[in-house]
């Protein structure tokens, strides 16, 4: 139940890493590192904690302005 009680600290993290790093431009691989190094930070959960850097499963949806899908990327 940790991860559903920092899930408000992993969300913020995760905005600001979107609102720092993506700009118009597409969004590469690096970025979902430093997702993951967000949610990692909040995330006690020792299963999710200790996959190895790089491996975590995560799928990412780039939204525009509108709520538009604009690019998915995913690493499974």
């Amino acid at each position: 139940m940790s991860t559903g009680h920092n899930n408000w600290a992993m969300s913020h993290a995760v905005d600001s890493v979107a609102k720092t790093y993506i700009s118009g431009h597409p969004v590469t691989e690096g970025l979902l590192n430093r997702v993951e190094a967000a949610i990692r930070a909040y995330d006690p959960c020792l299963s999710c904690s200790t996959h190895a850097v790089g491996q975590m499963p995560i799928e990412l949806d780039v939204l525009d302005a509108d709520g538009k899908l604009v690019q998915t990327l995913s690493r499974m």
